[in-house]
């Protein structure tokens, strides 16, 4: 009789498990679309926050520096631009270096990227970064395995000096699929808004994939320190990913609200012996 109740029970709870959770997505599961309206809402609510964290490293001189690294196609400069379109490009600012010159080549390699790192009241996020050496220089040959691994071994302690120095250094790792990569490049090819995105150097790295997940697996290993850890954001799905890791940013920057006086607009001045005047503007053609 016992064993009869205690299945019974069993199975209730079961029932009301599946009831109750019927709504819930594991973490591993892929979730359903979300609408534009979902994504354009979320996202005024994080730009929101986006814009208190500005005013509050402005006003606190705070140092931030975000690196965005990942995959061809995995959603960089979308991400960057949701982050950065409705907040001051004077304190947000982003840094998309493009191939060193022959000077600077023969620098110290870290030497190109140090006077872009934030002044205080700055945000400088890297559209890529000194993990070039890491990832594309070392897939494709720009650098010698030699200056590779030197470059594991050092970049930990650059970045531990950077983070001693008061800035706050947050790493991102964008990760897309292989078939999901390979949509968006294709689309890149098709689509004469996203062509400019499709450089040589995307078309030669695209047959590496193994060769970049190897280059990933080390750099992780060797840089993912507790100074300055790695943040993995899985970016297949390109709407959750940017608000996904917009939510991240701003919990990983310390910040508050600063009140705001009230804004009224005064009355307009009265136009007194002021007239339009007669001039032929050459107003541009209303197409739309």
């Amino acid at each position: 009789m016992a064993n009869a109740d205690r299945k019974r029970k069993d199975a209730v709870r079961k029932k009301d498990g599946k009831a109750a959770g019927a709504a819930e997505v594991a973490p591993d599961e892929p979730k359903g679309k979300l609408s534009n309206k979902e994504y354009a809402a979320a996202l005024k609510d994080l730009h929101v926050e986006l814009v208190r964290l500005q005013e509050w490293v402005r006003h606190a001189g705070l140092k931030v520096c975000v690196i965005f690294e990942g995959r061809d196609g995995a959603g960089k400069g979308g991400t960057i631009k949701a982050i950065t379109e409705r907040v001051s490009p004077r304190v947000f600012r982003v840094v998309a270096l493009p191939a060193p010159t022959e000077r600077e080549k023969s620098q110290m390699y870290i030497q190109r990227y140090i006077p872009h790192l934030p002044a205080a009241g700055e945000v400088v996020i890297f559209d890529r970064s000194w993990y070039n050496r890491a990832g594309v220089e070392r897939v494709l040959g720009f650098c010698t395995e030699q200056q590779a691994k030197g470059f594991l071994a050092a970049a930990p302690m650059v970045e531990r000096a950077i983070v001693e120095s008061g800035i706050i250094l947050i790493k991102y790792w964008l990760e897309v699929s292989a078939d999901e990569q390979t949509r968006r490049l294709q689309a890149r090819i098709t689509d004469g808004r996203k062509i400019w995105k499709l450089s040589p150097m995307d078309v030669k790295s695209y047959d590496r994939w193994f060769d970049y997940s190897r280059a990933r697996d080390e750099m992780f290993q060797a840089t993912d320190t507790p100074w300055a850890p790695w943040f993995v954001v899985r970016s297949d799905d390109k709407k959750r990913a940017r608000l996904n890791l917009i939510k991240h940013l701003l919990g990983r920057v310390p910040y508050k609200s600063l009140p705001r006086d009230k804004i009224k607009l005064p009355k307009r001045q009265k136009a007194g012996k002021y007239k339009d005047i007669d001039y032929p503007f050459k107003y541009v053609p209303e197409a739309y």
